[in-house]
């Protein structure tokens, strides 16, 4: 059975183009000599290859955002990139100004809540969440009146697009708020990257997040763009990689194939957002013709051009997806990182979905693969699935 994938917000498939720029760079025991598999530390000639590869990489990934290529640090994925975003600004903050207050919103993903609930809980920094509204976004005026004058504030977090619910926040917008304090600001990146545009001037941000495989790169990459000048403490020591900022050795063949991703990506955005969006919006509104009880979550105009996300009343979540699944549609629930849990969404909370439509989280979003003919496929099975899946549930309390 062939799968009719719509979990792009999870994951992607790696593009062909960005595995044959990967396979020189992992070497082979049978062609020695042919390959650029060394250390990039190294400064013997195999070294000295795999140097020159991550060192175009880089520049790859600084020209989409707009950057400089030393600005651009290389991590092992986003929830690296936020954590190191968090901890690296906030504690040097702390330590330079007396900075001791961190803000961010209730609907980040768990890499940069979990992480401010962690230099809260175990650092002694003060924790401020912003309140958004029923489409899960943050109004400047409220986070205005959060900073204050800002000489309490050692950073700021709002994530550019919710993997959940799809929203986009305004984050020039509210960048602009936290330069004119000279507050630094962080954007968790991740859903964004490949789907809007990066450019880290326009974005007024201090740092930005993100990881490869979301944007048909290899899993286990990703990077963290960090503004010449913004006050930064290493939180992964051990050597002297990445100007001291991050140490380990680096992972060439993925960071080359996020790179070869990015710009294929960044070159493709306009036409494959616009095709996309067309899917999404047919989804969007066929599903709320014919499936009763369906919510749209997130914003209906500002959201992301693959992302349709839903509750759906009387139902559960893990039911419908195990239908789909059967019919040959991949979909998910929400966060891939805790949709196997079974445990409400803090997202969905926090935007004031009812206690009794938590249970029935949809998202599905959309990618390269996708076409009409499966979209007309899945809003064929989708209402016939959640009919036969409330005739076997309990009857509602």
């Amino acid at each position: 059975m062939t799968i009719i994938y719509l979990d792009h917000s999870a994951t992607t498939p790696l593009r062909p183009e960005v595995l044959a720029a990967m396979e020189p760079y992992y070497g082979s025991t049978d062609l020695p000599d042919s390959s650029k598999y060394g250390n990039p530390s190294s400064i013997h000639r195999a070294g000295r290859a795999a140097h020159a590869g991550m060192s175009e990489a880089r520049r790859t990934i600084a020209g989409v955002l707009g950057a400089q290529p030393d600005e651009v640090v290389l991590t092992g994925c986003g929830s690296e990139s936020d954590n190191a975003a968090l901890r690296g600004i906030a504690l040097a903050r702390r330590a330079q100004f007396g900075a001791n207050r961190i803000i961010t919103t209730p609907v980040e993903h768990h890499a940069v809540l979990y992480t401010a609930e962690d230099l809260r809980d175990y650092f002694g920094f003060e924790l401020t969440l912003l309140p958004v509204d029923g489409e899960g976004l943050v109004n400047a005026d409220d986070l205005g009146r959060a900073l204050g004058d800002g000489s309490d504030v050692a950073l700021v977090s709002v994530m550019y697009a919710n993997n959940e619910i799809g929203s986009v926040q305004a984050i020039g917008e509210l960048g602009a708020l936290c330069r004119e304090r000279s507050v630094p600001f962080h954007t968790d990146a991740v859903q964004a990257a490949g789907k809007l545009p990066l450019d880290v001037e326009r974005l007024n941000v201090d740092a930005l997040s993100a990881s490869a495989h979301k944007f048909y790169g290899p899993k286990g990459v990703g990077f963290l763009y960090l503004r010449r000048g913004t006050s930064y403490h290493p939180f992964l020591t051990g050597g002297s990689h990445e100007g001291r900022r991050r140490a380990g050795t680096h992972n060439v063949p993925g960071i080359v194939g996020m790179a070869t991703a990015l710009a294929l990506c960044e070159a493709e955005r306009e036409t494959e957002m616009a095709r996309l969006r067309r899917l999404r919006d047919r989804i969007i509104g066929r599903t709320l013709e014919s499936v009763a009880g369906a919510r749209l979550t997130g914003s209906p105009m500002n959201r992301l051009a693959n992302h349709a996300s839903f509750t759906i009343r009387d139902v559960e979540a893990e039911g419908i997806l195990i239908a789909l699944d059967l019919a040959g549609i991949a979909a998910s629930s929400g966060s891939a990182c805790t949709s196997a849990r079974q445990q409400p969404s803090h997202v969905l909370e926090a935007v004031g979905v009812p206690a009794e439509e938590l249970a029935g989280g949809l998202r599905l979003s959309l990618g390269l693969s996708n076409d009409a003919d499966q979209i007309d496929f899945l809003l064929k099975k989708l209402p016939q699935i959640v009919d036969r899946s409330r005739q076997f549930s309990p009857a509602p309390l």
